[in-house]
């Protein structure tokens, strides 16, 4: 299994409220042999409910799987 950590997150706001929020996060298996590092994209909605390092950390492994497994032809590769 993948250990993330959130490194950091960049909220834009509008309207007086959360518009969507960056997650910036490093990701690697136990034996090192995957290091991942980037950031999950965020709407308001999702951001709310979700502002916990252990909730963000769920969201974007969640968010990542999904964008691991997306076929080559949605990706663009």
């Amino acid at each position: 299994m993948l250990e993330i950590q959130i490194t950091g997150t960049n909220i834009r706001y509008a309207d007086g409220g959360v518009a969507s929020v960056h997650v910036q996060f490093q990701a690697r298996d136990p034996e090192g042999a995957i290091n991942l590092n980037g950031y999950i994209p965020l709407t308001g909605e999702e951001y709310q409910g979700n502002e916990s390092l252990s909730a963000l950390k769920e969201v974007v492994r969640v968010k990542l799987v999904k964008k691991l497994e997306l076929p080559a032809a949605e990706t663009g590769a």
